[in-house]
This record gives structure tokens, sequence and C-alpha cells, in this order.
């Protein structure tokens, strides 16, 4: 971090400076819903009779889930140690975790690679008994996780850049992969400019170019810019210590990820037990699509939160640490209000994007009227995780994320299921999230003041 930045990130008005570093993020994470909804509104116009296509793509998010949680655990856990050595003002050892958490990424995306030839069809096999839902799911997935070292280097080098305070080339890095994406969709999945339509195959083809043209971008930007702290591998050793670390702070970002991944299989076999036709699935990756417009957002807010908040815990200086929350919860509240209102008050209007059946509608309405009711404590949740993260809690993050998305969601929707169908299924979410928000926001509350508590004696 320059000293222009590490002034900017102790002394800047704490509103302008979450300002500077969560807007870029937010409109960023918002270019990346819009690519993700994008994507499941072409396929769905593949074929309009029917909602086998949505469910396909539905059926493989699990695993782009996971390829995800894989990615952002290494970004994250990397992301919050750089940031916290530049608080300290050790540069070198910023650079020592950067350069560690690239090769790491680089590590895991070989092994999706080889997975890609193994476990892609049995995994679609293993979550539905259709055959246009299993060759259009294995077509897509299986292209996806081959090239996913675009994604993974592009997440981890955006993560790098923010932790050091610089938010506007990751913004840009998402938005060229998302509108290159945006553009490709059409003309791979509909055979545009003489090129031969290749279906739920093109979507996949364009979604790697995109996630390619960003990684391009972001490496070309990292190493031809004048950095504070060095990404050079030339002479790269592992380092026990820093591989462990940079793991301990990751894994929970990438066991509530994965968590994520098992929830949504979970979530699958239960509705198709209510419904065998496999419409409510479609109904499930609908909202997941949808709720990507009111979650991104918050999510770019923690991008930009969790470098100030782990700078400020670094630095040892609470009363900012203690506004910036404030000025965090307040805000996620506020996205996830609006949130909110829109699916209460439109709920039609959002299911017409994906071109549905009848029958999708019917059971579409009701499921985004209740399952939007957890956004107001999701976002006290949301910051809540972030917060434990960035204070070295990593532990309570992940079993605070294990309570909200496995522990408690899926009994849920079991038992709820039997008393009151899917009606039942969807009400899980607002349920576990509530319950969750009830016992830990008080405990962070406490655990925050313990951690300053702690370090003060340290110093």
């Amino acid at each position: 971090m320059t000293e222009e930045k590490s002034l900017k990130m102790r002394n800047m008005p704490m509103g302008k400076l979450i300002a500077s570093m969560s807007i870029p993020a937010m409109f960023s994470m918002l270019i990346q819903a819009l690519y993700n909804i994008v994507d499941t509104i072409y396929v769905a116009r593949i074929d309009k009779t029917s909602d086998a296509l949505i469910t396909a793509l539905g059926y493989a998010f699990p695993m782009q889930i996971l390829l995800m949680a894989f990615a952002l655990g290494i970004g994250i856990g990397t992301n919050v140690l750089v940031a916290r050595k530049l608080g300290e003002r050790k540069p070198e050892e910023a650079s020592r975790f950067g350069q560690t958490g690239i090769m790491l990424t680089i590590m895991m995306s070989i092994v999706f690679l080889g997975l890609s030839f193994v476990i892609v069809e049995p995994f679609m096999k293993m979550m539905s008994n259709n055959h246009e839902i299993i060759k259009a799911g294995t077509s897509y997935l299986r292209i996806v996780m081959a090239f996913s070292i675009f994604q993974f280097l592009e997440i981890v080098y955006t993560k790098i850049l923010q932790s050091t305070g610089q938010m506007i080339i990751p913004m840009f890095t998402q938005l060229i992969g998302a509108i290159t994406n945006i553009i490709l969709d059409p003309i791979f999945i509909f055979g545009w400019f003489g090129l031969p339509a290749f279906g739920v195959t093109g979507a996949a083809i364009a979604t790697v170019i995109g996630q390619g043209v960003a990684m391009i971008f972001v490496l070309i930007y990292t190493y031809r810019k004048k950095l504070e702290i060095s990404l050079s591998l030339r002479r790269f050793r592992f380092s026990k210590h820093h591989v462990t670390e940079i793991i301990k702070l990751g894994a929970p970002s990438a066991v509530m990820n994965s968590v994520a991944s098992i929830t949504n299989i979970a979530l699958n076999s239960i509705l198709k037990q209510h419904d065998p036709e496999e419409t409510a699935n479609a109904v499930l990756t609908s909202y997941f699509k949808l709720q990507s417009f009111v979650f991104m957002p918050a999510f770019g807010l923690n991008q930009g939160g969790m470098p100030i908040l782990s700078y400020n815990y670094g630095a040892n200086n609470k009363k900012r640490f203690d506004k910036a929350l404030k000025i965090l919860f307040t805000t996620a509240l506020s996205i996830l209000t609006v949130g909110l209102l829109i699916f209460q008050i439109f709920p039609k209007p959002l299911l017409n994007l994906f071109s549905p059946s009848p029958r999708m509608i019917e059971l579409g309405l009701p499921a985004l009227r209740l399952i939007s009711l957890a956004f107001i404590p999701a976002a006290i949740n949301v910051i809540l995780t972030m917060t434990f993260q960035s204070v070295g809690r990593g532990f309570v993050a992940m079993t605070m994320s294990l309570l909200r998305q496995l522990a408690f969601l899926i009994p849920f929707a079991y038992l709820f299921g039997k008393f009151w169908k899917l009606n039942g299924v969807w009400l899980a979410f607002p349920a576990s999230e509530a319950i969750v928000t009830l016992f830990f926001f008080p405990l962070g509350i406490y655990i925050v003041r313990k951690v300053f508590q702690l370090k003060e004696k340290l110093l």
C-alpha cells in the first residue's frame, strides 16, 4: 500500500472511505449479477415450452458454487492478511502472503481441471433422471470447470488489489469480464454471425471467454503498475506459515460457500419430493439468479469494508473500526430492505424474465414473497460474518454460516415441507436467518470488544 493509500485508510472520513472502497465493488458486483441473470434468460429462450434448461443450470450451480468457494477462500484469506500486514506496516510480509495466495490458486485450478473429466456427468446423473437436463448440465459444467483457472486467477488478483486499497481496477476487471460474457452469450447460444448455435454449451463458452478476458486485464495491470507489494513469483518459495495462515483465514469462506453448494443440492432433493416434474427446482434456480441483484451489492459492500476493518484492527484503531461497522450495517440493511420490497411487490415481472411456464408462475409467486422475508436478517448476518473474519475469528464465521445454511435451513425445509408442502420449504429461509441473527449479533458485539482489549494488552 502506498503512503497515500495508507493515509486514506487511517485518516479519510469513514463514510467517504467506505463509499470510495465499496461503491466500485458494488457496481462491479451488480454487473456480475446482470451477467448471471442474462445467461439464464438466454438459455431459457432456447426452448420456451420447457423449464428443463433452467433446471439444468440450477443443477450445475452447486458445482459452480464449489469452484467459487475455493477461489474466494484463497482470495479472502490473502486479502485479509495482506491488508493486516500493511496496517502493521510490514510490506515485505504482505508481499509473501500475496505471492503464496497466487500459487495456491494456480494449484487449485489444476485440480479442478482434472476433476472436470471425471465427476461432471456422474454429478448431473445424481441430480436428475431427466435426459435433457443431464445432457445440458453436463455440457455446460464441464467447460466451466475445465477453464476455472481464468476465474481463479481473476479473483485472487482482484482481492490482492482490494487489500491495498485499490477498488477501481477490480471493478473494471469484473465489468470487462461480465460485458464480454453478455455480448458473447447470444452469439454462441443462438449462432449469430455465421457461427453454429451451440445452445447451453454456448453459454459456457461465453462464460469462460469472459473470465479469460478479465484475467488478462487484471494481470496486465498488476504487473505493469508499481505496487507497494511485490507479486513476482520468480524466486518464490512456499512457506508453511504463509500457507497455513491463508488457509486458516480463507477456510471459513471456502467452507461457507461449499456449504451453500451442499445446501443447494439438498434443497433440490427436497423440492423434487414435493414436485416430481422439477418445476419447483426451476423456481429455486430463478430465485438464486434474481436474489443476486440484491445480495451482490451487499457483497460488494463487504469487499470494500473488509480491508477497512482488517486495516483498523491491525492498526488497533477501535474508534474507526466501530464507526465503519455502524455504517456497514446501516447500508446493508438499506440495500436488503429495498430488495425485500421489490420481491414482495413485483414477483411476477421478475419471473417473467425467464419465459416461465404457467406452472412455474404458479409456484414462483409465493416462493419469491416467502423467501425474501429472509433479506433483513440476512443483511445483518452478512456484515457479521465479514466482521468475524476481519478480526481473525474465522472459525466463528464458519460456524455461523454452517448454522445458517445447513444446520437450520435444511432441517427446517424438510420439516416445514411436511406441514406446509412447498410453501414450508420457502419459509425455511427466513426462519433460519432470523434464529442465527438473534444469537450471533450479541456475540459479535462481545467478540469485537474482546479482541481489541486483548490487542491493547499486547501493545
